[in-house]
This record gives C-alpha cells, structure tokens and sequence, in this order.
C-alpha cells in the first residue's frame, strides 16, 4: 500500500499568508524524500484539494492522510471538508483518510504552550 499525505489549509488573499506551509511542507518532504505530499486550500490559493489529490492518485498512492491545518474543528472541518473528502471518494478509489486538525494533537498543543512561555521568559 501507498501512503500519502495531503495536507489542507484555508488559503487567503495575501500570498505571505502561506508561507508557513510551504515550510512544513519542505520540511516533511525532506523528512519523507519518499512520501508522496501534496499541499491544498479550502479558498482564495492553489492547489485546490481536487488538483492535489489528482498529484497524491498519479503518484500511486492507494491510502491518503488528509490533516487539517487548522487550530480547531471549527465550521470548515466539520462542513466543509467532509463532502469534499466524499467527493474524492467517488472519483478516486483510493483510502482517504481524515485526521483531527492540526491544532487539535498533543504534540503541537504542547508546542504553542512552549511558544507562549518562551514569551514571558
């Protein structure tokens, strides 16, 4: 089985705003030279998650972990991204599969609790 992973943003108007993504996302490709990866927007930037699926099934992919980049489960993850992901599911018979949001797991709730600190110190 092909694992990929398809990272998903809300994208904006400014493009500076994606700046941090595109650093995760080479960080992981340098981590992960071998794991297909491809980074989408809900709005407002490209690639849309669509385009980046069509990258993650032409790359043979047959499982994708799709992770919200978003601090919380707000309206976008509830709403929006599951018909998006039941979109994807009818056009490409591949696993996709949905993660909590970023903002949601341990590891980086402890991170922005470091960060906080670090300011006060």
């Amino acid at each position: 089985m092909s694992e990929g992973l398809l990272l998903f943003a809300h994208g904006a108007r400014d493009p500076a705003w994606a700046r941090p993504f595109e650093v995760i996302s080479e960080r992981l490709r340098a981590a992960r030279p071998t794991t297909p990866l491809a980074m989408a927007y809900l709005e407002f930037m490209s690639p849309g998650i669509e385009d980046a699926a069509e990258q993650l099934v032409a790359a043979g992919c047959t499982r994708v972990h799709v992770l919200p980049l978003f601090l919380g489960t707000g309206g976008h993850v509830r709403r929006d991204i599951p018909p998006l992901l039941d979109q994807l599911r009818e056009r490409h018979a591949i696993e996709w599969v949905l993660h909590a949001p970023l903002g949601e797991q341990e590891a980086v709730l402890q991170a922005i609790s470091l960060a906080c600190l670090a300011v006060l110190e």
